[in-house]
């Protein structure tokens, strides 16, 4: 009897390691025998451990599919395309790539900071044709690691150029999180949209009324030589006063001046300041036809914001939707994708919708 009961044991153990190698397309029937749910408890336990390993595979292939450190070599399964381990027969290598998208992204903009969540899921959609929105944590995690392997030092010597100005790191930094705008990135943003819809507009350096304030107009009485200003629709003129930006906008054609701030507060002088300037201008100019009707108004109702850190980027918003004929849908709550949007344009040299 003990014999058969040895052979008996020896096929029900031959039986149970087949069953922890089965793969889940061949679904065990449940044993009606007593020991039936331990063998579903061992099976279960089997696929959860092929599931850990093809997760661990799947999360190596997202992270690399954007920091370019492993490329999967296809078996010749559909078509070639890219996926994931769990979804087809691939081979991986560690290799060192220059072309991954955090690569990429540091390459173009010197930093990750105009990098956004919509980005890499619209990255990672591409090459593997999925929705990994269920990963973001992972993502987030693996970013940060990323971030952290690569100093801002080695990207030290990154420039963005456009006409005569001359953006660095040091000043594409005052974009990030709730740093303050400097007068580089208002003035070449600034000439960003200016040159978007240069008929139209005139955009003033951040230091005119500066100059027209400590100097007089003949300190800026060269600033126009180039340009008549009376043949333009809009005079965008940013004012920097301690350490808040406001606007002032000139409608040229209804002889309208008007004050935006997003703190809703009113620089009266300043305001006076610019109408003394056009009447001048149009007196040097010679345009009689404008040298009076103007009026002055305090613009209402317009996207505040909500903290001490974002009027610059305000303004910079202000700018861009009356230069383009754009309502004022934003606010405080959008700040933060403004700004990446903003380092994005001042890199790429043009607006982006």
């Amino acid at each position: 009897m003990q014999k058969p009961i040895k052979n008996l044991l020896l096929n029900y153990t031959a039986f149970l390691t087949k069953l922890l190698r089965a793969k889940r397309s061949h679904p065990y029937h449940e044993a009606q025998s007593p020991s039936g749910e331990a063998v579903r408890k061992l099976n279960n336990e089997s696929f959860q451990s092929e599931d850990r390993l093809n997760e661990e595979f799947e999360t190596v292939a997202i992270f690399n599919s954007i920091s370019g450190n492993i490329h999967y070599v296809s078996c010749g399964t559909l078509d070639g395309a890219a996926l994931p381990v769990k979804k087809a027969g691939f081979v991986y290598s560690r290799e060192e790539s220059n072309n991954g998208f955090l690569d990429e992204v540091m390459k173009k903009y010197g930093s990750l900071v105009p990098l956004c969540e919509k980005d890499v899921m619209g990255r990672l959609k591409e090459v593997f044709n999925e929705d990994f929105s269920h990963r973001k944590p992972f993502i987030t995690r693996e970013i940060m690691k990323y971030r952290e392997k690569h100093p801002k030092t080695s990207t030290c010597n990154f420039r963005v150029f456009y006409n005569k100005h001359m953006l660095d790191m040091d000043d594409l930094a005052t974009l990030e999180g709730q740093n303050w705008l400097n007068d580089q990135i208002i003035n070449m943003y600034g000439e960003l949209v200016m040159d978007a819809v240069p008929e139209k507009v005139h955009f003033f350096n951040s230091f005119f009324h500066r100059q027209l304030v400590t100097k007089g107009y003949n300190g800026v009485k060269r600033w126009t030589k180039k340009v008549d200003l009376f043949k333009k629709t809009l005079l965008l003129i940013p004012i920097h006063l301690e350490v808040h930006w406001s606007l002032i906008t000139v409608n040229i054609p209804n002889r309208i001046i008007s004050f935006y701030d997003s703190q809703g507060i009113h620089f009266k002088f300043c305001v006076e300041n610019i109408r003394k300037y056009l009447l001048t201008e149009a007196k040097e100019k010679n345009r009689p036809e404008f040298l009076q009707g103007w009026q002055t108004a305090v613009t209402k109702c317009i996207p505040q914001q909500k903290n001490d850190s974002d009027c610059g980027v305000f303004v910079l918003q202000y700018c861009k939707c009356l230069a383009l004929d754009q309502p004022f849908q934003f606010s405080q709550e959008d700040m933060p994708r403004v700004r990446k949007r903003i380092y994005k344009e001042l890199c790429e040299r043009q607006l982006i919708d």
